[in-house]
């Protein structure tokens, strides 16, 4: 098939730190290439990984901008959604029209590709994010029989509103790279566990320090906070007078509620990682937490902790019962106390059926194959391939349906 895969403006793909998502877009790129399609990406302009072409209305990442005012943000939401969509409309007047637009892209992605009307392809979304966000898009966004969505987790999917539901075809577990070296043993790792994700409110960071506190074990923070990558970039904000950093709320709360906490030793904040460091980082902790207080949709960086042989611990919310196999692959808890229990039992974990269970539930080729029969699946429901034609739908449900089976097995 020729796709093209839109990743949004804000981040590179793949990211150079934090970026779930556009992680999740790497992985899949990377994995429907080997599969043999041509994929176009949509993404900043600094983005590196190969494609057949990528489509960009920023020559960086946008991220930054996430915190401003709705009046700022949405620009540029807009300014990278018009350029896919010129892109769109370009290679179909080329001769070169795309199979199916599959966009990341929150809500302007299906708004503006659904404007394109029925001689554009078909679109897909996947939904990265908890459905209550931007419910009354969602409530009244009406696909027309050409743009439909995919969950990233069946518990996502069941709180989104009905008529999403309606138009979702599927929930698809996101996937992480499993061909990393094997897991360490338990007692060649560190004392310390990992907290890697954004450090914010929703993410229950503070709740991870008081829990490791408690039970007296070591703790790492890697991730940003807001826009700020590391303590370098907190610090020169806080000597800038009116940073803009400063008026947003990920970072309000991080001072307020975290920084107070740390110490430099037990507890210490080493900033966003990725590659070499962040692997090293998985491979070594003795457990990764997610101490969440919302309703995690996907779960990325849990799905990367088990790749790494690192047994989790996390709150029994959103998808994390689906992901964690509570007693075998990580422990669940529901308060804050079950939470600082559970770290005391993180030695009951095998690191080998943590890695080996990912590769058998996350690894790319079976996110691949899904999409594969997703994509089949838009394609017959739209009524049009390439050529218009439902033949070609139906040729491509079957050769899903193979390249499926051929990833089980």
């Amino acid at each position: 098939m020729r796709l093209l895969v839109d990743a949004g403006p804000w981040l590179p793909v793949p990211p150079e730190g934090y970026g779930g998502l556009e992680n999740v877009v790497a992985t899949l790129v990377t994995e429907l290439r080997a599969r043999g399609h041509t994929v176009v990406l949509a993404a900043s302009g600094d983005s590196t990984l190969p494609v057949d072409g990528l489509v960009s209305a920023f020559p960086g990442g946008r991220f930054d901008s996430l915190g401003a005012p709705y009046s700022q943000v949405v620009g540029v939401a807009h300014a990278h959604a018009l350029a896919v969509a010129d892109a769109v409309t370009a290679a179909t007047a080329a001769g070169e029209p795309f199979d199916l637009v599959h966009t990341h892209l929150e809500v302007v992605g299906p708004a503006v590709l659904g404007a394109l009307g029925p001689a554009a392809p078909p679109v897909l979304q996947t939904l990265h994010w908890d459905l209550h966000r931007n419910a009354d898009f969602y409530e009244r966004f009406d696909g027309r029989g050409r743009v439909f969505f995919a969950g990233v987790s069946d518990s996502q999917v069941t709180r989104g509103p009905d008529r999403l539901r309606r138009q979702t075809l599927a929930a698809v577990p996101l996937a992480v790279p499993v061909d990393g070296p094997p897991p360490l043993p338990r007692e060649e790792r560190d004392d310390a566990v990992l907290v890697l994700s954004r450090l914010c409110e929703l993410k229950g960071t503070d709740t991870a320090v008081r829990a490791c506190r408690a039970a007296g074990v070591p703790l790492v923070l890697a991730g940003p906070v807001g826009p700020l990558p590391d303590r370098a970039a907190l610090d020169a904000a806080l000597a800038t007078p009116g940073h803009p950093a400063l008026a947003h709320p990920d970072v309000a709360w991080f001072r307020a509620c975290v920084d107070p906490l740390l110490d430099g030793e037990q507890a210490r904040w080493v900033g966003g990682v990725a590659g070499a460091r962040k692997a090293d980082l998985l491979r070594r902790a003795r457990a990764v937490l997610f101490p969440i207080r919302w309703e995690e949709p996907g779960g990325t960086a849990v799905c990367e902790a088990l790749a790494a042989g690192t047994p989790v611990v996390a709150m029994a919310r959103g998808c994390l019962p689906s992901l964690v196999d509570d007693g075998r692959t990580g422990l669940l808890a529901h308060d804050e106390a079950g939470f600082t229990a559970a770290l005391a039992r993180i030695g009951r974990i095998d690191p080998l059926a943590c890695a080996e269970e990912a590769r058998r539930r996350f690894a790319p080729a079976v996110m691949a194959a899904a999409y594969e029969r997703v994509y089949a699946e838009v394609l017959r429901r739209a009524g049009q391939g390439r050529t218009g034609s439902p033949v070609r739908a139906d040729s491509a449900i079957a050769t899903a349906s193979r390249w499926v089976r051929s990833a089980s097995a």
